[in-house]
């Protein structure tokens, strides 16, 4: 997976996917914020392109942190998602047999940007 500015000289820390991977790297543990809340704290509507920026650029950042709007990770990496939420005591709904989710209502990070 492709890495961060800093082992990647040239990139511009400007540029909409190091924004993107900024906010991902500043929301904290234990909380979450969905690929469209990404968007909006850099002032886009554009969650799509946070998602494709997150599957080929954000394997450096806390990409467990960032989930769809339904509060569920990252398609494919759910297990490994787990792990982190657990670690971490993120908020979560449902498990016990069922496909869980992010507690959206209490582990949304909304930050001051």
């Amino acid at each position: 997976m492709p890495s961060t500015s800093e082992e990647a000289p040239g990139r511009d820390p400007d540029t909409f996917v190091e924004r993107v991977l900024d906010v991902v790297d500043s929301i904290p543990s234990g909380r979450v914020m969905t690929y469209g809340d990404v968007a909006a704290a850099l002032g886009s509507r554009a969650a799509r392109m946070v998602g494709q920026i997150m599957a080929y650029y954000g394997g450096d950042v806390p990409w467990w942190r960032v989930v769809r709007a339904d509060g569920r990770p990252a398609q494919n990496h759910e297990h490994i998602a787990l792990q982190h939420y657990r670690a971490e005591g993120t908020a979560l709904r449902g498990g016990e047999g069922r496909p869980y989710r992010v507690d959206l209502a209490i582990a949304r990070h909304r930050p001051s940007l």
